[in-house]
């Protein structure tokens, strides 16, 4: 099994002469070897169903993002749209700032005209297939009133889905310097920063909430309304230079800070992985480590079902009853667990049952009357051996729990019973404690 590795985070980071603090818990802290090979500085897989961890290189250590970061945007674009602040053809006006940004030279944009009236699926697309920086800034501006106002959002939104060590000092993710001098938050010369746990924690988010995002994200080519195409940088796509069968997301990132980044995600048979890959030395590089992060996943991964239904646990496969007309009822598990796992290692797991303590009284009994399916407990499972890297969100050990009922119904026995019960009980006490005295004589 893979060591669970959660190492020391750098809590201060230097950008130039500018010094960000970030808060951390580190938690259990074990070293993980980079047995792929890989030249990126950090990466992780993840699955993308449960959050499962199954692979990290310094997923804690703080790095540049890059555009990256448009992926908060994607996220927030997509959640005004849900909550009906917004809508796709909601006319946006271009001012004087985003229509000079647009036209920077050495940075990804699509060209947006000042006074002209631009739909927010325009920017939209803009924004998530050729990284259009402008077109970003434009969707900030609307979401937020001003870019400044929607840094802060994009920090309280980054807060509301868990992430613990990362800066926002603008929405696209370039250096400010890049800005043309309005620069929102920070200092002129910072980036957007994060972890690449938290990186997989916000791609987790956006696929499990909105994976509408996909359908964007996979678009080869974009075709605006400037008559031209305008590509996307994410190579891997299928029929890119990088082609990986399966790969339909997420985003790419480079600055000089940051280096190279990308944010995959691959699916093929149901299976869907996401990837983890920052700070390489070049897009072969990024694209190259990526590759052997998905090769990696299909070939050593597999979902495996470790528990059955219907289990029942062996040093325990029924509970005791008070009041009913059985003296005892069967359990069982209601549903199956299934897990991603090594492809070798599905009997690693065992069972461990958790009985609900609400439910029993002090000795240990149920009350009757109990229905069938009434839930008991729960049963989860751990491996044998070894420990795992765990689940990129707190819930995710939901996701290897199933709930442990009653296999039959039990009813409660009727008071004549129960005061036949009580009458035996008592003599019976009566007995043995004269059974006991006479004993004493001897």
């Amino acid at each position: 099994m893979k060591q669970i590795r959660r190492f020391t985070l750098i809590s201060t980071m230097v950008f130039g002469l500018v010094t960000s603090q970030l808060a951390y818990n580190p938690g259990d802290v074990k070293a993980e070897e980079d047995t792929l090979g890989l030249k990126a500085e950090a990466a992780m897989i993840i699955d993308a169903k449960s959050g499962k961890i199954l692979f990290e290189k310094n997923a804690d250590k703080v790095l540049g993002i890059a555009s990256m970061s448009k992926m908060m945007t994607e996220y927030m674009v997509l959640e005004a749209i849900d909550k009906g602040k917004i809508n796709w053809d909601q006319k946006v006006k271009i001012n004087n700032y985003v229509h000079k940004l647009s036209k920077a030279p050495n940075l990804s944009n699509v060209g947006l005209t000042e006074g002209e009236d631009y739909t927010v699926k325009e920017l939209y697309e803009a924004m998530a297939v050729h990284s259009g920086n402008a077109a970003t800034v434009a969707l900030a501006e609307l979401l937020g009133g001003s870019e400044k106002n929607y840094v802060t959002l994009m920090t309280k939104k980054a807060k509301e889905l868990g992430l613990k060590n990362f800066k926002f000092v603008n929405s696209s993710g370039l250096n400010n310097k890049d800005l043309m001098g309005n620069y929102p938050a920070g200092s002129a010369n910072e980036e957007n920063i994060m972890t690449a746990h938290d990186m997989g924690l916000l791609a987790f988010h956006i696929l499990k909430k909105y994976p509408e995002v996909l359908e964007t994200a996979k678009i080869p080519k974009l075709k605006f309304r400037d008559g031209k195409e305008y590509p996307n940088f994410n190579w891997m796509l299928p029929g890119l230079i990088h082609g990986y069968p399966g790969v339909d997301g997420l985003k790419t990132g480079s600055t000089d800070f940051a280096g190279y980044a990308h944010t995959g995600t691959v699916e093929r048979d149901g299976q869907r992985y996401i990837t983890i890959v920052m700070k390489s030395t070049s897009k072969d590089e990024r694209f190259g480590d990526t590759k052997k992060l998905m090769d990696y996943a299909f070939a050593t991964f597999d979902t495996e079902k470790v528990l059955s239904a219907g289990y029942q646990p062996r040093d325990k496969k029924s509970l005791p009853v008070v009041k009913g007309k059985e003296d005892a009822v069967e359990i069982e598990t209601k549903d199956a667990i299934e897990l991603v796992t090594e492809q070798d290692e599905k009997g690693n797991y065992q069972p461990q049952v958790v009985l609900d303590k609400k439910k029993l009284n002090k000795d240990g009994e149920l009350t009757a009357p109990i229905e069938k399916g009434e839930k008991v407990g729960y049963v989860t499972v751990k491996p044998k051996e070894g420990e795992e890297y765990g689940f990129i969100t707190s819930e995710g050990n939901n996701s290897i729990k199933v709930d442990l009922v009653a296999a039959e119904s039990v009813e409660k026995a009727n008071w004549f019973v129960l005061s036949m019960r009580a009458v035996g009980g008592f003599f019976g006490d009566v007995w043995n404690g004269a059974a006991s005295t006479v004993k004493g004589w001897f």
